[in-house]
């Protein structure tokens, strides 16, 4: 017999008190006792490896694929999926810790009523913001979404790395990074600030262990700037001082960038990078974020000073789209030394855009595009970032709720 409402929140009440004296799979436990006292059958929790290619249990099972399951299809779309299975109704949740994708939640359950459903959808919600809290201080989960061992500079990168995808209702910022296992001196960085959506995308000198020292210490220099309220250009100079002080041999490009949610404003400083790219209307807008080309950072003594960078500004109208990306994306070439080229990338973004597909679904699929266009070899890193706003809402990615 399913639990009254006054039951089933005190039973939720209990597994929210417990999992915080859990370790990070005592959790699950905790999870599945909960179920069964609500009557529903099995529980598994599925996150998303590293490539965002399977589903791996944190359990017993075998992995999923992303590509052509309901798992899959339900981490895909950011959306429930209901089927008959063989012991009742199978739903399979999205995992996320806000608009970040983690992973699905397999919940099999005898029925399924609407209490039970919005005890699924909020038993995921909690499960989202328990396995996010506990991974900060625990490698369970990371082992769990790792095919095979990463390189000593790809640790360190990943380090600093925040979560894929992060944003509201009125802008969202998402990326993808590859070669996953074997990073060199690629990064980015994106954080929520009120009102503001910071983002900044580096490509350091070479492939070895200084350049992701040097791409390191470039966004920490800018997110200590940034902590401390800099503007821009204040931020740039303070990410040159660091490199100079400390790396004076290595250097590195990049973009750092702000959009107000409110105003639209787009602002940039673009450091000797590849120019942002404008997708209005299901069009890229050629030339419409290009400005003169400026020195990289950690080149002292060369050209004007780090605090005389200057700042571009554009008001961007609502569902535009902003593409940053690193020189590995569109000089990826295949077999025939044939480049994916900067057309192919817009054109992939803008289809995914009028197909209405979850912007994190669309970099996915475009990394793995990328992938499969050098036959699985990158020769350098490649690194996209996806902005959009979507001011009142409404975006063409914007999510379904769950």
């Amino acid at each position: 017999m399913a639990p009254t409402d006054a039951q089933g929140e005190c039973l939720f009440d209990e597994l929210v008190r417990s999992v915080h004296d859990s370790g990070p799979l005592e959790v699950l436990d905790a999870v599945e006792a909960y179920a069964a006292a609500i009557g529903l059958g099995r529980i598994t929790v599925y996150l998303v490896d590293l490539q965002q290619r399977m589903l791996v249990p944190l359990t017993e099972g075998e992995p999923l694929p992303v590509e052509g399951t309901t798992a899959g299809g339900a981490y895909r779309s950011e959306s429930l999926r209901l089927v008959e299975g063989d012991g009742g109704l199978d739903l399979w949740l999205p995992l996320r810790d806000g608009a970040d994708r983690m992973g699905v939640l397999y919940v099999c359950a005898p029925l399924l009523d609407e209490p039970t459903l919005r005890r699924c959808q909020t038993l995921a919600a909690l499960l989202a913001l328990v396995i996010t809290s506990k991974r900060a201080y625990s490698d369970t989960y990371v082992r769990h979404t790792r095919a095979r061992p990463v390189h000593l500079r790809t640790e360190m990168l990943r380090a600093f790395l925040p979560p894929r995808t992060l944003g509201t209702v009125r802008g969202v910022s998402t990326a993808v990074l590859e070669p996953a296992y074997e990073l060199g001196g690629d990064a980015f960085d994106h954080s929520l600030t009120k009102d503001v959506l910071h983002v900044a995308i580096l490509d350091a000198m070479g492939h070895d262990l200084a350049s992701g020292l040097t791409a390191s210490v470039a966004m920490a220099g800018a997110r200590s700037a940034r902590r401390n309220g800099a503007g821009l250009r204040e931020l740039t100079a303070e990410v040159e001082e660091a490199l100079t002080t400390w790396l004076p041999e290595r250097f590195c490009t990049g973009v750092f960038a702000t959009l107000n949610l409110s105003s639209g404003v787009f602002s940039w400083v673009n450091c000797a990078h590849p120019a942002p790219l404008l997708i209005r209307k299901g069009r890229l807008s050629p030339g419409a974020l290009e400005r003169d080309s400026e020195l990289p950072l950690g080149l002292t003594g060369v050209g004007p000073r780090a605090d005389e960078r200057t700042v571009h500004e554009v008001r961007l109208d609502a569902g535009d789209q902003v593409l940053l990306y690193t020189d590995g994306v569109t000089e990826a070439h295949d077999g025939q030394g044939r480049m994916f080229g900067l057309e192919r990338f817009a054109d992939f973004i803008i289809r995914a855009t009028s197909a209405e597909e979850p912007a994190p679904e669309t970099l996915r699929r475009l990394i793995h595009s990328i992938h499969d266009h050098q036959r699985g070899s990158f020769t350098d890193d490649a690194t996209i970032v996806l902005l959009e706003w979507t001011p009142d809402g409404a975006g063409p990615h914007r999510s379904p709720p769950a």
